[in-house]
């Protein structure tokens, strides 16, 4: 029988590579054992090294109770590696017929409730189970490098995958310290990359264009909306920009003065109803209660506190 995810003990990693380790370290601060698993003779040296290196930046986030790097275990079999776990993390290279392979063998030798996650950063599950013969029990977890401290972690089903196994990886994610948001299946590179790849291009196209630098173009971000996007993203930040009239005010100058302007090779969409009314009350379910007065103090407050931390770090 399953656990709930909060009475997960143990985790399987199958794959001792930077996103593997990471997952190590993640869940070695979660307070659980970790069980670590890789074909290359040197992965167990690897995967230690790589948690060590972690572990100062874990202990200062800080630690759950019970946690310690003495809880990182290595097997010297796949089978052995999976059989006592409550869920088995795959981390392997970058490769349909790579995982598709793994995630079969992983499936035969692992307990029939444990869910299997895929790090994958854009393949579709519902390809990667295809060797599965309980597919609905798998599904991509996608994190960020650094895993152990970059938050998100993207959870994305196959055709086949089963929506409690989609809710109970949300629900494991989050007890973890991670946060978990769902993409849909056969979403070609899931949500935050194709966000990140759709500014990189739209960047690269003013490069070509001889309209910016890369200087410039970096600075643009780290010095203007990236340090509003470590607090709020972009629905909340253009909330914002609305004043006292919010979201609504926001889409009414838009839709009037610049919904089409050529601000990106992008094309908007066209602003339906549906659409706003989708902002909009996406808008209101992200500010949870809150008025824009008290968001912008929100905002206002950690700007500051990553501003001064920025500083203290630059002058050093």
């Amino acid at each position: 029988m399953r656990k709930e995810p909060g009475e997960v003990g143990c985790v399987a990693i199958v794959g001792a590579g930077t996103i593997g380790s990471g997952w190590a370290a993640q869940f070695l601060a979660a307070g659980l054992d970790v069980v670590g698993w890789d074909p290359a003779p040197d992965g167990e040296a690897r995967m230690r090294r790589l948690v060590d290196a972690a572990w100062p930046a874990l202990e200062e986030i800080g630690l759950a109770g019970g946690a310690s790097r003495e809880r990182l275990r290595y097997a010297g079999t796949l089978a052995e590696a999976v059989a006592g776990a409550d869920f088995v993390q795959e981390s392997a290279f970058e490769s349909t017929a790579v995982k598709v392979k793994l995630l079969g063998e992983i499936d035969a030798a692992t307990p029939p409730d444990v869910v299997i996650a895929s790090s994958t950063s854009g393949l579709d599950m519902s390809e990667l189970q295809s060797q599965c013969a309980r597919p609905e029990r798998t599904v991509v977890g996608h994190p960020f490098n650094p895993v152990y401290m970059v938050p998100l972690v993207e959870v994305a089903p196959g055709r086949r995958t089963s929506e409690e196994t989609v809710q109970w990886a949300c629900r494991f994610y989050d007890a973890v310290g991670k946060s978990a948001v769902v993409c849909a299946a056969g979403l070609y590179g899931f949500l935050a990359n194709r966000l990140q790849i759709a500014l990189f291009r739209e960047a690269l196209h003013m490069m070509v264009a001889g309209e910016a630098t890369a200087e410039d173009l970096d600075r643009c971000i780290s010095e203007g909306p990236g340090l509003r996007w470590a607090i709020m993203g972009p629905f909340l930040t253009f909330h914002l920009g609305g004043g006292e009239g919010g979201m609504c005010h926001f889409l009414e100058h838009m839709a009037r003065e610049e919904w089409n302007a050529p601000y990106s090779r992008l094309d908007a969409p066209p602003l339906t109803e549906e659409l706003r009314e989708q902002i909009v009350s996406g808008c209101d379910r992200l500010a949870k209660g809150r008025g824009v007065a008290e968001l912008a103090e929100e905002r206002d407050r950690c700007l500051i506190a990553i501003r001064r931390v920025l500083a203290e770090e630059r002058s050093g």
